[in-house]
């Protein structure tokens, strides 16, 4: 019987059919497995069921000398070393249709709550109360039907994000590696440019390419320049696609309205000088965190694991680093 291992500590729903089949091993209820148990325990397993945060590098792959796979437990995958994976034989695989959804719902709400001083307008009404100033001057946050969304990065999370901010009344441009095809943009109605047009007309600028080297700080300095001084940066991909402290310049300096971020740059914990700024929202790292998209997600993982053993179903393999 095939040895599964996974890493971390999730809803068990998700992984019935998978207990079913083979010889799955958890960490305790409560927990997850550090590195160096992983490490210990990997040469017998066939299979490592790994967390975003979990790194899966050269070290622990020379040691899982009967590694087959490894089915992350996210969309993104820069926390495996894909390229020295594929190199020794080991299939890697990930979980983008769950995440779709409920990270798009993200990103919006960001847009939404940034747009409109939501969460700072909370904070004044539970400080100040009755004392709270409520003028018709007051309070004034950005509009957001009849603006322009740019989207960096037209996947599925893009495209999902589009189609609701089409339905916000917004007009959405994009910029992608690839060029959508005229069926795929006409359905959602979405018009390519330049990164350097996305920039300079986009009133808000969402980020959902996945990270790779090209996308290291795809947003830096020179990027947030061309912005307009009324644009809200959103990022729901991940934290080190933006130069943060070139982002905390930029607002404060006043280069730019404002920031949703549920991803930040260093080790993923925001940097003090956003902690103190309304201007800015902040979730930390919840773009699937819901129970129904986790189970989903567990179940996607399992599908992965039965797909490539059995070949019943289809596998999300990731092809290149």
């Amino acid at each position: 019987m095939k040895k599964i291992l996974i890493t971390y500590d999730m809803f068990r729903e998700g992984f019935a059919e998978l207990e079913s089949r083979y010889d799955v091993t958890f960490p305790p209820k409560g927990k997850d497995f550090t590195y160096d148990e992983v490490m210990e325990m990997i040469p017998e397993y066939d299979v490592l069921c790994s967390m975003l945060d979990f790194p899966v590098n050269k070290e622990l792959i020379d040691r899982a000398t009967k590694l087959k796979l490894v089915a992350n437990y996210a969309v993104g995958y820069n926390n495996i070393d894909v390229a020295y994976a594929l190199e020794k034989g080991i299939t890697v695989t990930n979980t983008p249709a769950p995440t779709t959804e409920p990270t798009a719902n993200l990103a919006l709400v960001l847009l939404l709550d940034t747009a409109r001083r939501i969460s700072e307008c909370d904070r004044k009404v539970r400080r100040f109360g009755d004392q709270m100033k409520r003028g018709t001057l007051e309070n004034l946050g950005m509009p957001v039907t009849d603006m322009t969304l740019g989207i960096i990065g037209m996947g599925r999370i893009g495209k999902a994000l589009c189609k609701r901010a089409r339905a916000c009344g917004m007009e959405v441009i994009y910029h992608n590696r690839r060029r959508l095809d005229l069926h795929e943009e006409t359905t959602a109605e979405a018009t390519y440019v330049t990164m350097d047009e996305l920039l300079t007309q986009s009133d808000f600028v969402s980020l959902n390419a996945p990270y790779t080297p090209e996308t290291h700080h795809i947003i830096g300095e020179a990027e947030l320049k061309k912005m307009k001084p009324t644009a809200i940066l959103i990022n729901t991909a991940r934290g080190a696609m933006v130069d943060e402290k070139a982002l905390i310049k930029a607002l404060k300096n006043k280069e730019i309205y404002g920031a949703g971020l549920d991803v930040f740059e260093f080790n993923d914990r925001p940097s003090p000088e956003l902690l103190t700024m309304d201007n800015v929202v902040l979730t930390p790292h919840i773009g699937t965190q819901t129970t129904y998209s986790r189970i989903k997600m567990a179940r996607a993982v399992s599908d992965n694991v039965i797909g490539f053993f059995e070949d019943d179903r289809p596998v999300s393999r990731v092809l290149r680093p």
